[in-house]
């Protein structure tokens, strides 16, 4: 049996507005922000479905891509250049937020795709904000991953006491300059949990900026990362920064749970994070 995964990727245009009738007008512009401006605003969405199955031995194909991309294009034009709110049925109870848009995507590929099993929704809103759905959920409520990107410049140098200065060279080769080097970071943090019926989010968007801001960006943005306290007898490495990244963040996300650290550090480059594996939940 050869199970092989596929991703097909489209675009859609829609407009919405983040408001929830049961609160008072103050109170969904305290908690939503311009997300609650009464004429709403709109994204240029981008969705990733990932389907699996067997190969077929004569077409050598999970699936007939231009069969997936027909099933994806009548599912998205009911939200094409519509506002999610007042042009389609799906959010009458619910905010039309993009955790709750992301299940809803999931429901209607799902009830149309045939001869492969969708395993995962991926919808960005923009660039540095997506949403992924698995299909699972706690209790009643969907389990959702959301997200965020954030970016910082750095100078570090990769040099360690333990090994002579003839080694050092020789392990780190052009990273170990003495003046140090530097790179534009992109900080990818992954928050897992149930979303909100009242507010539509598994997050506050705001205040997970706001941490991110205080915790990493006043810290290490325009900084030599060598002369940060948390180097001292460490290795300037990727790995050691995305590890103190999870940890100054695990305990301060403002709600759900930390589900992964990324960084990029170049376009070739990237570390990932989950914490220690004794206490992963997948």
């Amino acid at each position: 049996m050869t199970t092989v995964r596929l991703t097909k990727r489209l675009e859609f245009s829609a407009s919405h507005r983040y408001h929830n009738p049961a609160w008072s007008d103050q109170r969904n512009r305290a908690v939503f922000g311009k997300c609650n401006n009464a004429h709403g605003h709109g994204h240029n969405y981008l969705l990733e479905v990932t389907v699996a199955g067997e190969v077929d031995p004569v077409t050598g194909m999970v699936v007939n891509l231009y069969d997936l991309k027909q099933v994806l294009e009548n599912v998205l034009v009911e939200f094409d250049h519509k506002n999610l709110q007042e042009d389609t049925p799906y959010f009458a109870g619910r905010i039309p937020t993009t955790e709750n848009l992301a299940v809803v995507l999931w429901g209607r590929v799902a009830e149309h795709l045939q001869g492969a099993r969708l395993t995962t929704l991926r919808l960005f809103e923009e660039e540095d904000l997506s949403v992924d759905y698995e299909g699972r959920r706690v209790g009643n409520a969907p389990e959702v991953y959301l997200t965020r990107r954030y970016r910082f410049a750095a100078a570090h140098r990769l040099h360690t006491e333990a090994l002579s200065e003839p080694e050092n060279r020789r392990v780190f080769g052009k990273c170990n300059n003495p003046n140090g080097h530097g790179h534009n970071y992109t900080l990818e943090v992954t928050v897992r949990g149930d979303i909100a019926p009242e507010t539509g989010r598994v997050t506050d968007l705001e205040r997970l900026d706001r941490t991110i801001d205080e915790q990493v960006l006043r810290r290490f943005d325009h900084q030599h990362l060598n002369f940060d306290e948390a180097f001292a007898g460490q290795t300037t490495t990727g790995e050691n920064l995305v590890v103190l990244l999870w940890t100054l963040l695990e305990k301060a996300v403002p709600a759900g749970t930390l589900h992964k650290i990324g960084l990029v550090e170049t376009r070739d480059n990237y570390f990932e994070y989950a914490g220690p594996a004794k206490e992963r939940v997948s």
